[in-house]
């Protein structure tokens, strides 16, 4: 057992429940931009999510001889943050099972909320990943650009066979890729939280300013994934834009200001927090350049999370009175 810090402790007024609703209130502008983008399929995905997540709380604190604990808000969260990883036309019967995977595997199995050592969401979508792929890969297009839902790659694949032409010579293939602006505002194809940059941005600034996560995780992690696919990008001669298609396509703004910054499964300490972010931006980038997964912030945040112990152990504060520690 660690040592977080010794007594005596001052209390901030904040409560479980009211640090969940903040939570939920900065995914709002997120939130909004994929029902602008989706439509109804973002409405029936999110509801879907919240309502069996909450559900699922019910019954495995029931099961397991617990008090209630939906009033706290954390699994509606969850719920939330799973919706805004999935495909806007996911089948809703996959997503309450995804919600069954983060609320009792993610959470209930380690004893409860504050016990888990895995960000409960992600655990739910790396088991609907594994389980179903091809649904988990399929996307359309936002109803700003199509009438109909039209299937349609996510940037960073169109990113992943583009890079296969730019290496064969062909520089017009950047007219393949939409704009950086598209991008940044979500008039892409991707799951409900990956396509507005701009909103999570938004989001994750509201966070940072009532000082409920910390901004050393999103900070780090973000230029630690530019600065690599930067020098990766110089050296293969690709474009300028290189670095800002990892920057704003994909999960990593929901990632870093949303997954990764998570009380319970991020370190404690100021040094340990850079760290940790660090090696997201170090596993992200790997996987997305060198493996045959187009995304990687997914299972970087699980695989970060299994270290998170580690870090807290090797890395701890002094005690006031206690001197330099050997």
């Amino acid at each position: 057992m660690v040592l977080v810090s010794s007594s005596p402790h001052m209390h901030c007024g904040l409560t479980i429940s009211k640090s969940m609703r903040e939570v939920m209130l900065a995914l709002v502008p997120a939130v909004l931009a994929s029902v602008y983008y989706f439509r109804i399929n973002a409405v029936l995905v999110i509801v879907t999510c919240m309502i069996s997540a909450i559900v699922f709380e019910t019954l495995a604190n029931k099961v397991m001889g617990k008090p209630n604990t939906i009033q706290d808000g954390s699994a509606a969260l969850t719920g939330l943050l799973l919706a805004m990883c999935l495909p806007p036309t996911f089948p809703l019967l996959f997503a309450c099972m995804g919600s069954f995977f983060a609320i009792v595997i993610g959470k209930a199995v380690f004893g409860g909320l504050g016990c888990n050592i895995f960000n409960p969401a992600h655990i739910g979508r790396a088991i609907l990943l594994a389980s179903f792929p091809q649904q988990m890969t399929t996307f359309v297009l936002p109803a700003t650009q199509a009438a109909d839902a039209t299937t349609a790659a996510t940037p960073l694949a169109v990113m992943r066979a583009t890079e296969k032409i730019w290496q064969a010579g062909g520089a017009a293939a950047a007219a393949k890729l939409p704009d950086v602006s598209a991008l940044f505002l979500g008039n892409v194809g991707g799951s409900l939280g990956e396509t507005c940059s701009l909103a999570l941005i938004i989001g994750g600034l509201y966070l940072i300013w009532k000082k409920l996560i910390d901004w050393r995780i999103p900070v780090f992690y973000l230029a630690t994934v530019a600065v690599i696919t930067g020098v990766y990008g110089a050296v293969m001669g690709y474009p300028s834009i290189f670095p800002l298609y990892h920057l704003f396509a994909g999960g990593l703004m929901i990632g870093a200001f949303f997954m990764a910054t998570d009380w319970v499964t991020s370190p404690i300490t100021h040094k340990g927090k850079i760290i940790y972010a660090i090696g997201l931006g170090l596993l992200t980038s790997l996987i997305r350049l060198r493996g045959s997964y187009a995304e990687g912030v997914c299972y970087s945040i699980l695989m970060m999370n299994m270290v998170t112990p580690m870090i807290d152990r090797f890395v701890r504060n002094v005690s006031f009175g206690g001197g330099q520690k050997k």
